[in-house]
């Protein structure tokens, strides 16, 4: 899953369906993809981070891409995915709805649930990913959200699909704080084009997604010391260690599963940092809280299928 921090990475192209799956789990979540068209297998990735939301561009050849229990396992709950076809048509199907995706339409779907995407003739793809609780409603109405597309339902959802594919390719090429605030746009505007498409009020925030808004912040500031855990965050916020785990477990998630996806992103995204070439394995997960390199290693193949050492190898031979 990509890094939070502000990132930009180069195109990864393949035509090893096993190469692409694993860069496909590190872009995003634990993924199985299945080629589905006659003739070889291609495929491109390109993605960007700024502000905890991730934008990847695929462009591939047929696929089924399915999350499965076995995937929601290993990682990665707790996001929203928003996709937005450039290219070929697609079908979304997810909490028992299924989407029919083309060019131009929004189609949101849920990480911390199954969900399938078939895609019978080559596509491309931006998707947006970023923690679910930035959607600012309450749980019961973005749960509803998946597998629905926004389609042409309202002219503000158009509008928003064109801003941001239309910035999503520049932004590798804007200065990390620029990337930013095209971020949070970003998402400020999906939240305005699903207030408008389904005629709600402006969005008010559940004082409990502001709480654990501010949480996760609080954890992110703090993601290096040794010392974070769940009692000393719940004492940071005034309020009980069991009041904590009930608000992350609302997410689909444990405190401390998301401490330690954070900071094997962190550790990923120093790995493939040439700015840490010269760093070892052992330094760099150690500086995110991870003093047992062993534990490290096997928590790291576990997440994105490779050794930390494989991913800096196979990085460095791109």
């Amino acid at each position: 899953m990509q890094s939070s921090h502000t990132a930009a990475s180069l195109p990864t192209r393949t035509h090893d369906i096993d190469a692409y799956q694993r860069t496909v789990a590190e872009s995003f979540v634990p993924l199985r993809i299945t080629p589905t068209g006659p003739g070889p297998f291609a495929g491109t990735l390109r993605g960007v981070n700024a502000d905890e939301v991730a934008f990847t561009e695929v462009r591939a050849r047929p696929q089924l891409v399915e999350r499965t229990a076995g995937g929601i396992a290993r990682g990665g709950a707790g996001y929203i995915k928003v996709s937005l076809l450039l290219a070929g048509s697609g079908v979304l199907i997810q909490n028992g709805r299924e989407a029919v995706m083309r060019p131009g339409d929004i189609c949101f779907y849920d990480t911390s649930q199954e969900y399938s995407l078939l895609f019978d003739t080559p596509f491309s793809n931006l998707i947006m990913m970023f923690p679910k609780q930035r959607l600012e409603f309450p749980a019961g109405f973005t749960d509803s959200l998946t597998a629905v597309s926004l389609g042409e339902q309202h002219p503000l959802a158009d509008a928003v699909a064109g801003f941001i594919t239309n910035a999503a390719p520049h932004l590798h090429e804007l200065t990390a704080p620029a990337r930013t605030k095209l971020a949070h746009t970003s998402v400020e505007l999906l939240n305005s084009a699903l207030a408008a498409v389904f005629d709600v009020d402006a969005p008010t925030v559940d004082p409990h997604q502001a709480l654990l808004r501010e949480i996760t912040g609080f954890i992110l500031t703090h993601l290096r010391s040794p010392s974070l855990s769940p009692d000393e965050i719940a004492a940071a916020h005034f309020i009980s260690t069991r009041h904590l785990h009930t608000l992350f477990q609302k997410t689909g998630t444990s405190v401390s599963a998301w401490i330690k996806e954070r900071r094997l992103e962190k550790c990923r995204a120093d790995l493939l940092d040439p700015a840490h070439a010269g760093t070892g394995v052992a330094a760099i997960a150690a500086s995110w809280g991870f003093p047992d390199a062993a534990h490290f290693s096997r928590n790291f193949r576990a997440a994105y299928g490779v050794s930390p050492r494989e991913l800096r190898s196979e990085a460095s031979a791109r």
